[in-house]
């Protein structure tokens, strides 16, 4: 079954947490701490792969999730660091997370992205020591991995896209041209799913070619199936829309899609295109002719185009003609991307942190590095909780808390989901 939308959950492994640990050995006067290290928790790694076409995997698998780090031990010794887990994906699967933002977009095969990260192992008591701490008697917990919902939306990703109504020969043509092998048949929406093939030139040049299944009248607003499918255009470089030649009216044809283009995005109906007069091996050349020239004036600057799939007819004509506009397409992408490229400065600094008076008695720290903190703290710990203050002492929250009216006795909690309850 093709599936090209899926809403997971992803959650990257917690890091282990830190041992606490006093040497005990025969002879070894006044053994000091050596409780160690917690492993870090393993990343979950979104990789592209050519040999996926489908999201299906997920329609009952909702849930992502990586392998925890090991607590440390005596001795100093550490925790296992988790493997990180590698997700399989379609090239041009788009990762969104709740917010909206994009965690990843893969156009290649091969291309990997870490799409959450695994939580840093806690430290052991071994790491504490300190001229004024010689015993530490705590040890951090292991921070959480990462969490979130994500949404998986497949979008193929090709050279060129072959557009029409149904039954206009696309597939016919795709299996011609390729080694794919669409299902072909003499009635409406045959296909069903976006087919791809591999369309060779020569020995150096090719074309990777995406059916996208029958667009209608109305396909833009969720009619028929092109309200689904219309995605997998959006990546194409260039467009031929196929035009069935028995069709009553060519032109008429040809205007209703790309007024379904223009309703679904603008940029889109202005992508290259190659207009395809189909199935021309029954009809005379006067009919021919005078379908291409109908078609030219609808058509206006795109190259029309009369094949017959099934008699090899006009074929690597057209496929010259769309690899030339491809290279154009290429080289115009690159100009607009090397035009754009701009410094982008990050909108987080990992030491910037702000303190909120958000209720009586109720204040709120947030700050990547600060919550970082927080989470490694072992609440029941009075030593952890000191050392907890004593860090927000040196980074100036504690006099800012000060200034916003915090008195003895009043709760501090840390990032949005107000953990780490500790007293003031």
């Amino acid at each position: 079954m093709f599936v090209d939308k899926a809403t997971i959950v992803i959650r990257a492994g917690n890091g282990g947490d830190g041992y606490v640990s006093f040497r005990h050995e025969k002879y070894v006067d006044k053994g000091g701490p050596d409780g160690g290290d917690g492993g870090n928790g393993g990343n979950v790694i979104a990789v592209a792969s050519d040999s996926q076409n489908t999201l299906a995997r997920f329609r009952f698998d909702k849930t992502v999730e990586a392998d925890h780090g090991k607590g440390g031990f005596k001795q100093k010794m550490h925790g296992r660091r988790a493997k990180s887990l590698e997700l399989l994906l379609p090239v041009g699967t788009i990762i969104t997370d709740e917010e909206g933002n994009i965690r990843a977009d893969l156009t290649y095969p091969g291309q990997r992205v870490i799409i959450a990260e695994g939580g840093k192992g806690g430290f052991g008591n071994a790491h504490f020591i300190s001229s004024t701490r010689q015993a530490p008697h705590f040890a951090e917990k292991g921070e959480p991995g990462e969490t979130y919902t994500a949404e998986l939306e497949l979008k193929s990703i090709a050279d060129v896209g072959l557009i029409g109504l149904p039954n206009a020969g696309k597939s016919t043509l795709l299996s011609v041209v390729s080694n794919a092998r669409p299902e072909i048949a003499n009635y409406p929406f045959t296909t069903l799913v976006p087919n791809l093939g591999v369309a060779s030139l020569d020995s150096e040049r090719s074309l990777l070619l995406a059916d996208i299944p029958g667009l209608i009248e109305g396909a833009s607003e969720g009619k028929g199936l092109g309200d689904d499918f219309l995605r997998h255009v959006e990546r194409t470089s260039v467009l031929v829309h196929c035009i069935d030649a028995y069709s009553a009216d060519p032109a008429k044809d040809y205007v209703t899609i790309k007024n379904e283009l223009k309703a679904y995005s603008k940029e889109l109906a202005g992508r290259p295109e190659i207009v395809v007069l189909t199935k021309i091996e029954g009809l005379d050349a006067e009919i021919i002719a005078m379908q291409v020239e109908s078609l030219q004036k609808v058509a206006k600057k795109s190259q029309v185009f009369a094949i017959s799939a099934q008699a090899h007819l006009g074929i690597k004509e057209v496929l010259e003609h769309a690899h030339q506009l491809v290279l154009k397409t290429r080289v115009k992408k690159d100009v607009e991307a090397e035009a754009a490229i701009e410094v982008i400065k990050p909108e987080f600094k990992e030491l910037e942190w702000k303190a909120e008076h958000i209720a009586d008695n109720l204040f709120v720290v947030t700050g990547r590095k600060l919550e970082r903190f927080a989470l490694r703290t072992d609440p029941e710990s009075e030593e952890a909780v000191r050392r907890l203050r004593d860090i927000l002492k040196k980074k100036g929250v504690i006099h800012d808390l000060r200034r916003k009216g915090i008195k003895r006795g009043d709760t501090i909690v840390f990032g949005k989901n107000r953990q780490t309850p500790i007293l003031y």
